[in-house]
């Protein structure tokens, strides 16, 4: 038997699936074969996808009972109880902390193992919001930076074009982009394509990754903190050369000379002065921008001629360079780019900033909504749960004036971003250790995770072979799909769903919570006969599912802010000014210059390009081998990238270093030990080691596997207050 599914990890492929069953077992996985067009891109899996069957239905690693903790947090001891024991002492704490410390006290964790139309989080949240309310919690740990700032300048963080606009393209930068691992939604299907049609193809990024490779494009390394510095060495070419869209920039800008400044702000620096270093007197030259991020004055000429003297161009911004403690100015300097170029609302160029597009109608589950108002930046959470109580604006807090509460209870429900993807691990442990703190924490998880190895109780999840649910694009798409149940559950394993209505019980809060639906699938059905009622062309629910898939049809090519270039009387920006903002009145009333500079400009980052006591700058990226913390239990996949720490030969030359030797790579955060991989791939100065493998320490707290969140920062970014997890800096010794 042969049943159709997708993919629901939060990983852009969206991947359609074939489960091959015999006998109540999942045999392979195949997957979408058709060669696609333009049109209609294929939903083609990756390792990850067909390998998704032998991470999650080996039974020897699944959790398949439930447990209760009985040595120390993160200890990993824990006794097996029944369903009922386990959501006794649920309900228990539940309603305790609830009494004791306000709604407010409750806090849902991030996290995005589940990533399908109905999730665990967003489950857990309807029953909370039913019960008082909870802390809620804003931006996301992939794209705080470029999805806040960009409506400062623009007014929408809705400026992405069609991917299949690429193929309009003369020039395509990829900057911090890395499509072919992370698998973008459709990007690097329509990147091929544009290699086939000859677009020239330029990645900016420390280190060679897979798309520079398969896409045999031109690699520009630069050291991670510089993106902005190399931006406005661009523009300064671009100026100085007389390279602008001098058209563009008068008509739908504002602030870029002293001249098109807001009423009430001439007397402030605009952009052109900036570049010039009327006040700093430093102009911002390709070689002022060459000592700062290592990519020479020559190359940082030569892209900004190439850019500017292209018919169309798209300038894509990765999420990996927002990351950083300087993440917004890299956003909004890659969006001045754009402008300057006049590339956004053209066809084959793009905004410079993210690629979120309007899409068609899409299935949504409706959840409570929450009565309690306050919410925390979401990386923010240990401050909260450190220091919670006062907690304001100052750190990000909104809906309140000061958080009422620290967090007293956490439910973390098919995440691992607790411990093993949230920023200085070893710090993390020590405030989850400490009972005083938080009182109670609750997980739900296919496997006993990092993260699951510190909660009270671990419950056991079905994975999406063992459930029903449906999915959407990841950013932007014309489908969406159906994940369909290949096998029955694995040992006691529940959906959340069924316990959380057997918590709603406890609490009298059943027929609220449930609305009268039995089962998960009762819901999404609902949630697609309510589609439906939008969309009457869609097929029968039955008939979708047996097809795996919807697809949109007749969908036309999006180029966004096409309608403001075109008719700028009618449709002006969504600013406060109708225009682009290059100077934003919002921003300089902040009050923050030298953090949050009313224009775009660089910022220098603590722990960035400048050494201090930590000679290299070490960057995360995200490798074919995982989504995420996903499969990385499953040894098949580590061929694919073995987890190593990467660096460039001068350096390991200078450390007595040789490829495959095992090191230690430190700094005053913790210190992690795993093999070497020297290679030019990655620029001198710079070492890189894949994110997401589970942390895993040692008698002496030496992480054994290589997870560098053991020595990233919890520092938030001065505007978004987004993570800054790229920002690290460090060394390496032999061990």
């Amino acid at each position: 038997m042969i049943i159709p599914t997708m993919g629901m990890n939060n990983c852009g492929g969206r991947c359609l699936l074939y489960a091959h069953v015999e006998k109540g077992r999942v045999e392979k996985l195949t997957t979408d074969t058709s060669a696609g067009n333009p049109k209609c891109p294929p939903l083609t899996a990756c390792a990850r996808g067909l390998n998704y069957h032998k991470t999650y239905l080996d039974e020897a690693k699944r959790l398949l009972h439930p447990l209760i903790r009985v040595g120390e947090r993160g200890e990993g001891r824990f006794r097996q109880a029944s369903w009922e024991e386990a959501l006794d002492l649920i309900t228990r704490q539940w309603i305790r902390i609830r009494d004791a410390y306000g709604p407010e006290s409750r806090y849902v964790h991030y996290g995005w193992g589940v990533s399908g139309v109905i999730t665990p989080i967003d489950l857990a949240k309807h029953l909370l919001a039913l019960d008082g309310g909870y802390l809620g919690y804003y931006n996301s740990y992939s794209n705080a930076c470029i999805a806040y700032t960009t409506s400062y300048l623009y007014g929408t963080s809705l400026c992405g074009n069609s991917f299949e606009d690429l193929l309009h393209s003369s020039l395509i930068i990829l900057w911090g982009h890395n499509p072919a691992e992370i698998r973008f939604d459709s990007l690097m299907f329509y990147l091929r394509l544009a290699q086939k049609q000859g677009i020239p193809i330029v990645c900016v990024d420390p280190r060679y990754s897979d798309t520079a490779r398969q896409l045999k494009a031109e690699w520009l390394p630069i050291r991670p903190t510089s993106d902005s510095a190399v931006m406005d060495a661009m523009a300064y070419v671009m100026l100085e050369e007389e390279l602008y869209d001098r058209q563009f920039i008068e008509s739908y800008c504002q602030g870029f000379t002293h001249e098109t400044m807001p009423e009430g702000y001439e007397g402030e620096e605009d952009y052109f002065s900036y570049l010039q270093g009327l006040r700093d007197g430093l102009a911002k030259t390709p070689e002022w921008a060459a000592a700062i991020s290592g990519l020479p004055a020559d190359a940082i000429r030569s892209l900004a001629r190439r850019y500017a003297m292209a018919p169309a161009a798209a300038l894509l911004p990765g999420y990996g360079p927002q990351r950083n403690g300087n993440g917004e100015q890299t956003t909004r300097g890659a969006i001045m780019l754009a402008c300057l170029t006049g590339n956004v609302g053209k066809a084959g160029g793009s905004s410079g900033s993210g690629s979120w597009r309007p899409m068609p109608p899409m299935p949504h589950f409706e959840k409570a909504a929450n009565p309690y108002p306050g919410k925390i930046p979401v990386y923010a959470w240990t401050k909260a749960l450190e220091q919670g109580m006062g907690m304001g604006a100052e750190a990000g807090v909104i809906g309140v004036d000061a958080l009422s509460a620290d967090i007293k209870m956490i439910v973390n429900l098919g995440g691992n971003a607790l411990i093993n993807q949230h920023g200085d691990i070893n710090r993390t442990a020590a405030l989850l250790k400490d009972e005083s703190r938080c009182e109670f924490i609750l997980c739900s998880d296919v496997f006993l995770t990092p993260s699951a190895r510190f909660a009270d109780v671990v419950l056991p999840a079905v994975s999406f072979l063992e459930t029903n649910n449906m999915v959407t694009p990841w950013v932007a798409g014309e489908f969406f799909g159906a994940v369909n149940k290949v096998v029955e559950p694995l040992g006691e394993c529940r959906h959340e769903y069924d316990w959380l209505k057997e918590i709603a019980r406890r609490l009298g809060l059943e027929q609220a919570f449930t609305q009268g639906h039995e089962t998960v699938e009762d819901w999404l059905e609902t949630c697609y006969e309510k589609l439906k009622r939008q969309v009457p062309e869609l097929p029968a629910y039955e008939d979708f599912k047996r097809a795996g898939v919807y697809r949109y049809e007749n969908t036309l090519c999006h180029v966004a802010f096409a309608k403001e270039i075109a008719d700028p009387a009618h449709y002006p920006f969504p600013t406060p000014s109708g225009k682009i903002e290059i100077f934003s009145p919002t921003l300089f009333e902040r009050g923050k210059p030298d953090v949050i500079p009313g224009i775009p400009r660089y910022v220098p980052s603590d722990e960035g390009v400048e050494p201090g006591p930590y000679p290299l700058q070490l960057v995360g990226y995200h490798t074919k081998r995982r989504c995420h913390s996903i499969h990385d239990n499953n040894p098949d996949m580590e061929a694919l990238d073995p987890q190593r720490v990467h660096l460039h030969p001068a350096d390991a030359e200078a450390r007595g270093i040789h490829d495959g030797d095992l090191v230690l790579v430190f700094n005053q955060r913790g210190t992690m030990r795993l093999s070497a991989k020297v290679t030019e791939g990655v620029m001198p100065g710079v070492a890189a080691i894949a994110q997401g493998a589970w942390y895993t320490p040692d008698e002496k707290g030496i992480d054994s596997r290589g997870n560098i969140n053991v020595l990233a920062s919890q520092a938030l970014t001065p505007l978004a207050f987004g993570n800054a997890q790229h920002t690290i800096r460090g060394d390496i010794r032999l061990a």
